[in-house]
């Protein structure tokens, strides 16, 4: 019997199950809407989907590099609590995830969800219905980048925030010890720093623009520079652009173990020390949930709300 795509959708929205399983679930049930609905409660794939509303801010950021292919993948799965993180079929589940994307280069979410999971006959999906029913919390892959060649690796607080530094560099050079050690280096200042950007010519230049007006208003409004030449003005900006490239650029930020030099110069002394040239092409900064509103809750209330009910029960 064939299976329209609205039966699908009026599957989907009775159950909040995705697309692949209303439609596996009328096959089954030869498009019978309500034995389509059994079956998946039987599966218990409903029953985990209607965790999906609830917010997933915490979580797990990890990094999976196959070195001898060259590969890998940084993954942010999120949970409900922090708890999650160190459960070990949440861990599981957020390798799994990475070593699909390192090696089945999903397009996008979706496209990794409908995806058989890396060793195994399952989806991604249902391997996240299953660990939600385990967990009891709603649980989301958020998002992910695949990379390819030399690249660093550091991961803080147990996957609290997690980087990938990729570098040009010949693959001698990257086998060493000493670019291995200049690598996290650079990845641990990015995770401690943050920096915007790359350089300075990654900066785009309406930032540079919104940026020089701020600086301009600063020196209009300082009783200080009251009848400066706008010659004086002008090297004033540019001052005030050097500092704010040194703060916002990766290689012009003070080199956090050596604050005598900048990054740039500290990865070309390794270079000149392992007689090579190293080069930083671009590096991504994951940290746990940001940008995701959270719920916040008045502990106090809550407390009071959980004594009201005992002594309710009483």
């Amino acid at each position: 019997m064939a299976i329209t795509a609205k039966q699908v959708q009026e599957l989907r929205a009775k159950t909040n199950v995705g697309m692949m399983e209303c439609k596996k679930a009328l096959v089954e049930a030869e498009g019978d809407m309500d034995k389509a609905i059994d079956i998946l409660r039987e599966r218990g794939v409903a029953a985990a989907a209607k965790k999906s509303s609830r917010i997933a801010a915490d979580g797990l950021i990890m990094c999976y590099t196959d070195e001898d292919k060259k590969i890998g993948a940084i993954v942010e799965v999120n949970s409900e609590t922090d708890f999650v993180a160190s459960n070990d079929v949440f861990k599981t589940l957020v390798l799994i995830v990475a070593k699909t994307v390192a090696y089945n280069d999903p397009a996008d979410i979706e496209a990794l969800l409908d995806m058989t999971a890396y060793g195994d006959t399952r989806t991604v999906r249902e391997l996240f219905q299953e660990a939600i029913l385990k967990i009891g919390e709603n649980l989301q892959a958020r998002r992910f980048l695949r990379y390819e060649g030399n690249v660093a690796t550091y991961i803080h607080g147990g996957g609290s925030v997690g980087v990938v530094v990729k570098f040009d560099v010949s693959d001698e050079i990257a086998a060493t010890e000493a670019f291995k050690e200049m690598g996290k280096n650079v990845a641990m200042q990015i995770c401690a720093l943050s920096p915007a950007y790359l350089d300075r010519a990654s900066v785009p230049a309406d930032v540079i623009e919104h940026e020089k007006g701020i600086m301009i208003v600063q020196l209009q409004e300082d009783p200080k520079m009251k009848g400066k030449p706008a010659n004086i003005l002008d090297k004033i900006v540019v001052g005030k652009l050097d500092k704010f490239y040194s703060e916002n650029c990766l290689l012009e930020q003070a080199y956090v173990k050596d604050g005598d030099i900048d990054v740039q110069k500290y990865i070309a002394s390794v270079a000149k020390t392992l007689g090579s040239d190293i080069k930083v092409v671009s590096y991504v900064r994951y940290a746990k949930g940001e940008g995701i509103e959270k719920k916040h809750e008045d502990l106090a209330e809550e407390i009071a709300k959980q004594l009201q009910q005992h002594s309710g029960n009483a």
